[in-house]
């Protein structure tokens, strides 16, 4: 299983701060492809994502028990 962590702007998009899915051995493109066709309202430009607290890239593996973090971009001034 594959922990999943939504904040901000991304968790309101999809109505959920977490999910827990099966989805080993896919890459962070894969997962970003999954999520948009199950929320279609979601947008993910511009997000970060993280695996174990670690930034990751579009072409990381999520191993079992990862946790992936979705943090959109902080504004302020």
């Amino acid at each position: 299983m594959v922990n999943i962590l939504f904040f901000a702007g991304v968790k309101e998009s999809t109505g959920v701060e977490r999910l827990e899915i099966e989805y080993v051995n896919q890459t962070i493109a894969d997962l970003k492809t999954y999520l948009q066709d199950r929320y279609p309202t979601l947008s993910l430009d511009g997000v970060m994502v993280a695996i174990n607290e670690e930034f990751a890239f579009d072409e990381d593996v999520i191993s079992d028990h990862d946790t992936v973090a979705f943090i959109p971009p902080v504004s302020g001034g």
